[in-house]
C-alpha cells in the first residue's frame, strides 16, 4: 500500500511539470498535487541556460518559472531532489528513490530529456553540456578560466551557447556535422543566414566535419585527421527523453517516447505525458508530432493537467519556437516533419520570411524581423491553406 495518496502526481520538474501544476489548479482542480523532481532546484526557464545566464547577465534569482509564493497560494508541494525509479499503473502507485510510495487518481509524466553524448571522450572532466541549471552553473564558472571553447553541434543550443562564450570574450570554434546549420530543418537559405550570424560573432566554424573522439587536452579529433585545440569543449548534440520509466511501466512507445493521444492521454489508464518525452497526436495535423520545444512542453503539460482535472482539451496547434542568436530573433513555427517547397521573402533592413509548404500547403513559417508573417503563418499552416501568392508577399 503506498504510503501517501494525491489526486495528481507529476513526474518532472521541467516547463511540463510546472505548467502541470499550474494548469491543474487554473482548471478548478482541487485535489492533493504533489510535483516530484530529480531536479535540485524549482522549475526555471532552461532557454535562459545558454543565453542571458551563460553570458551572465541573469542571476539565479530571475531564473524560476514561479516564485515559492505560488506553490504556496495554489497548495503544490514541490519535492526537489526527489527522483521516481518506479511507476505502476495498474495500481495506480509511484515509488521514489527515497523509498516514498504515493497513490494517485492521475499521473502525469513529465520526466524531459537528457544531453545525448555519444562521443568517446565525453566522458572527461573537461566535457560539459548544457542542459540543467546545475549544468549551467558548472559552465559558466569552468569558461571563466578559460580562453579558448570548443562547441559540438549546431543545433539552437549550439549556436546560443557559442554566441553567448563569444560575446564573454572567449575564442569560439563551433563544429558540426552539418553543411550549414540547422540546414536539414530549415534550408540552406536559413542555414546561411544563421551561418553568416555566427561569423560577425567571430566564431569560428569547422561544418561538414564529424567528430571521432575527444582526446586528452581537450582535442577534437575529426575524422579527416584535423584536430581543433581547446580548454573546454561544450557538447550539444541532441538530447535524449527519459523514457525508462514509462517503458518499465509498460506504457506504449515510439521513436524513444511516451505514445499519446490529443489529449495527453497515453496508453495507461490515468497516466498522461507532456513535453519532450511525449509523442503526442496533434489533433489539427492528425499525426503524432516529434517536438522538443520549450513552448510545447508548457501547453503540453497545461493540457495533460487540464484534462486531469476534467476539461476536454486536445492540443491542435502548429508548434512552435523562438531563439535569440546575439540579438537577432528567429521565429517559426511548423508540424516539422518534412516540406518540398520554401520560399523567401526579403523586407526591408535584412529582415526576412521563409515559408514552407508540402504539396502546395503551407507547413511551416520562419521569420526575422517580420512578426506579422509569423502570426499569418501560424493561422495558414492551421488552415492547410497554400502560400501566400507572390503579389500578396508584396503587401
Amino acid at each position: 500500500m503506498p504510503d501517501e495518496h494525491a489526486t495528481v502526481v507529476v513526474i518532472g520538474g521541467g516547463p511540463a511539470g510546472a505548467s502541470a501544476a499550474r494548469g491543474y489548479r487554473a482548471a478548478g482542480g482541487t485535489g492533493r498535487v504533489v510535483v516530484l523532481s530529480a531536479d535540485t532546484a524549482a522549475p526555471y526557464f532552461r532557454p535562459a541556460l545558454s543565453k542571458e545566464f551563460l553570458r551572465e547577465e541573469f542571476d539565479e534569482s530571475d531564473l524560476p518559472i514561479e516564485q515559492q509564493e505560488f506553490y504556496d497560494r495554489c497548495d503544490v508541494e514541490l519535492c526537489l531532489d526527489e527522483p521516481v525509479e518506479a511507476l505502476r499503473p495498474g495500481e495506480h502507485v509511484v515509488r521514489t528513490r527515497s523509498g516514498r510510495t504515493f497513490g494517485y487518481q492521475r499521473c502525469i509524466l513529465a520526466t524531459g530529456a537528457r544531453p545525448s553524448s555519444p562521443l568517446p571522450g565525453a566522458d572527461r572532466e573537461s566535457v560539459r553540456t548544457l542542459r540543467s541549471l546545475d549544468s549551467a552553473r558548472t559552465l559558466r564558472a569552468m569558461t571563466e578560466r578559460a580562453s579558448k571553447v570548443a562547441v559540438v553541434g549546431a543545433g539552437f543550443i549550439g549556436c546560443e551557447a557559442a554566441v553567448s562564450l563569444a560575446r564573454r570574450g572567449k575564442t569560439v570554434t563551433l563544429t558540426a556535422p552539418d553543411v550549414l546549420p540547422q540546414q536539414r530543418r530549415l534550408g540552406a537559405v536559413a542555414g546561411g543566414r544563421i551561418l553568416g550570424w555566427l561569423h560577425e560573432e567571430n566564431i569560428r566554424t569547422e561544418l561538414s566535419a564529424k567528430v571521432d573522439q575527444i582526446a586528452d587536452g581537450p582535442e577534437l579529433q575529426l575524422a579527416d585527421g584535423r584536430t581543433i585545440d581547446s580548454e573546454i569543449v561544450l557538447l550539444a548534440t541532441g538530447i535524449r527523453p527519459r523514457v525508462e520509466l514509462a517503458a518499465d511501466a509498460g506504457l506504449a512507445t515510439a521513436e524513444g517516447r511516451v505514445l499519446t493521444d490529443a489529449r495527453m492521454r497515453s496508453t495507461a489508464p490515468d497516466v498522461y505525458a507532456a513535453g519532450d518525452v511525449a509523442l503526442a497526436h496533434n489533433a489539427t495535423a492528425g499525426r503524432p508530432l516529434l517536438v522538443e520545444h520549450w513552448g510545447e512542453a508548457l501547453t503540453m503539460g497545461d493540457l495533460a493537467a487540464r484534462n486531469a482535472a476534467g476539461d476536454d482539451r486536445v492540443w491542435d496547434n502548429p508548434p512552435g519556437f523562438w531563439t535569440d542568436l546575439g540579438g537577432r530573433a528567429l521565429k517559426y513555427a511548423a508540424w516539422g516533419d518534412g516540406y518540398d517547397d520554401a520560399r523567401v521573402h526579403e523586407h526591408s533592413d535584412g529582415a526576412f520570411t521563409i515559408w514552407y509548404a508540402s504539396s502546395g500547403s503551407c507547413v511551416g513559417v520562419l521569420t526575422y524581423g517580420a512578426d506579422e508573417d509569423y502570426e499569418r503563418g501560424i493561422e495558414l499552416i492551421s488552415q492547410g491553406a497554400a502560400l501566400p501568392s507572390e503579389a500578396a508577399l508584396q503587401k
